[in-house]
């Protein structure tokens, strides 16, 4: 693979993440082959310019890279159970949604039919691909990496190559989302409470980037509180944050709002609490969820 425009690129997966690949791929120059289960996704992608291929192996066998993102890795060994014998040379790119432990038995697998296997992780939705917003994590085959980066850099421009670990990229993405799924719910829980407080929640949007700017700085304290194994309570000790946590889970369950979330989480401080961790910082509740293994 030369790694130009005018290389073929072979896409399997048309869903909303799959296709807005295959349009970046096309809006780049490079000729695209595209295949999905239900044929009708590609018609879309057909008329910018792509060729659809009648099978998936069909598809890897026009193009030296192809890139894979389907529903999960279940419909990935699906897509590829027939295919084993035309990976060999090719470079092979799983934008799949998977766990770390699916990555490297995938890595594995491609690696015993001659494949250079890349594992990535997409941090963006599928309207930010090609843009300077959207993420993406990459693992494995670092001599694939580098073969497939040319084109892959076209999905992203911040686009990171993190290891030789199949199963790396898909462990920094469960890590990143879990950030981002219990902030989801932080936010529903704030609408939740607004809302039953008579306040709209475009209310208050002005003021959420004042409570959202103070993530980044957060969690670099408390990475590097975890990394050090040392726990100031200085700012906020886990007693104080706890008595003021029980406050905001009483004003939510007055109002008859669901608290599961919220009870989970004190859950976790009273295990802390337990254990006399009562004067650290809120860093220690890190190795309290690990089980201080």
């Amino acid at each position: 693979m030369s790694g130009e425009a005018g290389t073929p690129v072979a896409v399997l997966g048309l869903g909303l993440m799959g296709s807005a690949i295959a349009k970046t791929f096309l809006a780049a120059g490079y000729p695209t082959v595209v295949w999905n289960r239900t044929e009708a996704k590609a018609d879309a992608l057909v008329a910018l310019g792509a060729t659809r291929a009648p099978t998936a192996a069909a598809a890897i066998t026009a193009a030296p890279l192809t890139v894979v993102s389907l529903l999960d890795d279940d419909a990935v060994g699906a897509a590829l159970r027939d295919v084993g014998p035309r990976l060999h040379g090719q470079v092979l790119v799983n934008l799949t949604s998977s766990t770390p432990e699916q990555s490297r038995r995938r890595a594995e697998w491609a690696g015993r039919h001659g494949a250079e296997y890349v594992d990535g992780a997409v941090m963006a939705i599928p309207q930010g691909i090609g843009t300077p917003d959207a993420l993406l994590l990459y693992s494995g085959s670092e001599s694939g990496y580098r073969t497939a980066e040319p084109a892959l850099s076209t999905l992203a421009e911040q686009g990171t190559y993190l290891g030789a670990d199949p199963g790396r990229a898909a462990a920094f993405d469960a890590s990143l989302v879990s950030v981002f799924w219990l902030s989801f719910f932080g936010v529903a829980l704030g609408i939740s409470l607004a809302e039953a407080e008579g306040i709209t929640g475009s209310e208050l949007v002005p003021f959420a980037p004042a409570v959202v700017s103070l993530l980044p700085d957060m969690m670099a304290q408390t990475a590097a509180q975890v990394e050090a194994g040392h726990y100031p309570g200085h700012d906020t000790s886990i007693s104080s944050a706890y008595t003021a946590f029980s406050t905001l889970r009483d004003v939510i369950a007055r109002h008859g709002i669901d608290t599961g979330v919220l009870d989970a989480t004190g859950e976790v401080f009273r295990r802390a609490l337990a254990a006399g961790h009562g004067a650290d910082g809120l860093a220690r509740l890190v190795p309290v969820l690990t089980g201080d293994r």
